[in-house]
């Protein structure tokens, strides 16, 4: 008695998240691809950059670029009231430096403005020096975060897009899962006449699980205040602090104390790895920050320099500051080897043809029951359901 009432109430579930898969996955097609293709743009961001930056036959300075001097240049050529934030110093020598430098808002609460120099590594010169959010990867980040929308609207959309997108993917999981003994038949290619199918179907299946976990981490950099307050009530984190040095934060000293070059010595003398980044100091807490990069070491020791006493602090993450680092990396496919970095691509590239060959199953679907409708005798519905395939997987 069970199994008969068992099998019904299968169907009407299956139908059910059917629906909800369908009609997600048509109405926000034209929201959700846009964004999993900025992100699978922007997973390979610094190394296109880096290699647009480098010139054509380009060669390692034989000493280390002079930081102070470059940071002077770079002061120069942004003009009056633009202060440094920080120096990004890539791992390859033979690209140039880059020099973020935060200009004044025009009014309150507006976002201030920020300008990219690329430095030249052998002289300091500035080789160009321009307004990131302009250039073109530029405006795909902001696309990804918010869709160029303002305030924290975009966000909200970008966010619940991410929670559109998990439930595309577990959904589409269940309605893949076969029945029992189905198993060699779910992994064929042929489970439909229709390649689309086949292709929604098994492309599915293999990006499901990535794209749920990209879509979760998506979810919680949308949201990153509420994100914190959850992650906090299971794990010791770090209070942020007030915000300084970093894009948008307080006001920054003026003249500091020690230059950036001395700064880049004390840090690359600790022996503890390459230094990456150096962030200018806040008028609050005099501090320089300095991330090393080691080659025996997945996550970069990040080190605070006094600007006053020189004294050397390293900052040691809590488990849930490393949860976070780690929800971010595996968002933007870093630090966990050039495999899921491919896969996070994928996870941006696969929706489009997930979504194209969901809609002609759907179309397919429409143009079946409208043949049934009209009264087509049996045999002709047979054939054309033979040819479109089944819009389900195998049960």
């Amino acid at each position: 008695m069970s199994a008969t009432i068992s099998t019904p109430r299968r169907g009407a579930l299956k139908r059910l998240w059917r629906n909800i898969h369908l009609w997600l996955g048509v109405g926000l097609f034209v929201l959700l691809v846009p964004i999993a293709l900025s992100g699978a743009i922007l997973v390979y961001h610094d190394d296109i950059e880096e290699f647009m930056r480098t010139p054509a036959g380009a060669v390692a300075p034989a000493t280390p670029t002079d930081l102070t001097k470059a940071v002077a240049n770079a002061k120069t050529a942004a003009g009056t009231g633009f202060q440094p934030v920080n120096i990004r110093i890539p791992d390859d020598a033979r690209v140039p430096l880059g020099i973020l430098l935060r200009g004044q808002a025009r009014q309150q609460g507006e976002r201030p403005p920020f300008l990219m120099a690329l430095i030249d590594r052998h002289d300091s010169r500035v080789l160009k020096i321009s307004d990131f959010r302009n250039t073109f990867f530029g405006f795909m980040h902001v696309f990804h975060e918010n869709l160029t929308i303002p305030f924290y609207y975009g966000r909200d959309i970008v966010g619940w897009g991410g929670v559109a997108m998990l439930i595309l993917a577990l959904t589409g999981l269940y309605l893949w899962w076969p029945r029992r003994d189905q198993w060699s038949r779910a992994f064929a290619w042929r489970r439909s006449p229709a390649t689309s199918s086949n292709l929604h179907y098994l492309t599915g299946f293999w990006i499901c699980f990535p794209l749920a976990l990209v879509s979760l981490t998506g979810i919680y950099l949308a949201w990153p205040q509420q994100g914190r307050s959850v992650l906090s009530s299971m794990a010791a984190m770090t209070p942020q602090p007030a915000r300084g040095a970093g894009p948008g934060g307080g006001p920054l000293i003026a003249e500091p104390a020690r230059s950036p070059s001395d700064v880049y010595a004390m840090a690359s003398g600790l022996g503890r790895g390459q230094v990456d980044m150096i962030g200018f100091p806040n008028a609050q807490g005099a501090l320089w920050r300095a991330r090393l990069n080691a080659e025996d070491r997945t996550e970069p020791v990040t080190i605070m320099i006094n600007d006053r006493s020189g004294a050397i602090t390293t900052v040691e993450p809590l488990p849930g500051d490393r949860v976070t680092f780690w929800i971010r990396w595996l968002h933007e496919g870093s630090h966990a080897g050039e495999i899921w970095r491919f896969i996070v691509f994928l996870s941006g590239v696969i929706p489009a043809v997930l979504g194209v060959t969901g809609i002609l199953i759907w179309l397919r679907q429409r143009r079946q029951r409208k043949l049934v409708k009209a009264g087509t005798p049996s045999t002709a519905v047979k054939t054309s359901a033979q040819t479109v395939g089944s819009a389900s997987p195998a049960e």
